[in-house]
């Protein structure tokens, strides 16, 4: 194949990216940003708790220049997935098991891989010299919320999800860290102001404060990420949530009228986040094994369902008692 002699720009990067389905785009520098640096802090402070690749990882995690040496570009993508399903409180069915809405449709690590490395191959067809790369969806030691605010994609807000002014934080991220000089963008700026929302509305007290997220309190980690026996003190607080926990972003005046896609990757499977508690309940091990196949809730298993099912019915119980 003859290289074209074309110089790729970063506009050109971003119009393909565009057309591959990534809703945002934007191109920070490979550089030791002083955000970076508060991960080893975050670690050290226990906040990581059974997670144990991120201090395994946390030297590479600091630097891209460590996972690609020659990196001087990391081109960012974010993609919406909300697809415009009620809130949690806007729900008129009572007694759901809760999913967060990123899981409930194909795992968003094979769609974005799909997309992240055909944007990475049409690079590398559009480029006259090869350069170094790595395309990452989630799983690589990148701090990529930190690259997103410094390309532009939005800000890290006080619950540390990015937040982007037009579109909300019902978005995912991927990246290619890359050779290449390409153009960056202006960083995000922090919009939040004096808002507290998201911090006061954690039902089992994870914020430590704003921007610091004590993983070992938080829904999400409870309920995916953990697999022993949840302690009795969190049980309460995690409500009728099977897995992850939206609220929030829920709460977020960002996501008061945020951007929706009409994308059918991110089409919702109709047993997900609709099916109360008792229905789940009825369904057998090979039924929930069918229903999660090809979605995040895979990383659980039915187990950590039928976990996190048991004590959701037990909060049930609670409040029809009170």
């Amino acid at each position: 194949m003859v290289k074209s002699t074309h110089v790729l720009t970063s506009d050109d990067i971003k119009r393909r990216a565009h057309e591959l389905g990534f809703d945002l785009c934007g191109i920070a520098p490979a550089a030791a940003f002083p955000e970076l640096a508060f991960l080893r802090q975050w670690i050290d402070r226990g906040y990581a708790g059974t997670m144990a690749y991120l201090p395994r990882t946390a030297e590479r995690r600091a630097d891209v220049r460590r996972v690609v040496p020659s990196a001087r570009s990391v081109i960012v993508m974010g993609t919406i997935y909300n697809s415009g399903r009620p809130y949690s409180t806007e729900q008129t069915k009572t007694n759901l098991g809760e999913v967060a809405r990123y899981a409930t449709s194909e795992d968003y690590h094979d769609v974005l891989d799909r997309r992240t490395n055909a944007l990475l191959a049409w690079i590398r067809e559009r480029h006259p010299e090869p350069f170094d790369a790595r395309a990452y969806v989630d799983t690589g030691p990148v701090q990529e919320r930190v690259y997103a605010q410094y390309a532009g994609l939005g800000w890290i807000g006080k619950n540390t999800c990015v937040i982007n002014p037009g579109a909300g934080s019902w978005f995912l991220l991927s990246e290619i860290i890359c050779s290449l000089a390409l153009e960056p963008d202006a960083p995000a700026l922090d919009q939040c102001g004096t808002c507290t929302l998201c911090l006061e509305a954690c039902p089992t007290g994870a914020f430590v404060g704003p921007h610091v997220l004590d993983a070992t309190r938080c829904i999400s980690y409870l309920t995916i990420e953990y697999r022993g026996s949840i302690p009795d003190e969190h049980q309460a607080g995690m409500g009728n949530h099977l897995f992850g926990c939206d609220i929030c972003q829920e709460v977020c005046p960002w996501n008061g009228a945020p951007a929706l896609t009409l994308d059918p990757a991110w089409s919702a499977r109709q047993e997900l986040g609709t099916q109360t508690l008792d229905e789940l309940s009825r369904r057998s091990d090979e039924e929930l094994a069918t229903m999660i196949a090809g979605t995040p809730l895979t990383r659980a298993g039915v187990k950590g369902l039928r976990r996190n099912l048991a004590i959701a019915l037990k909060n049930s119980t609670r409040e029809l008692r009170s």
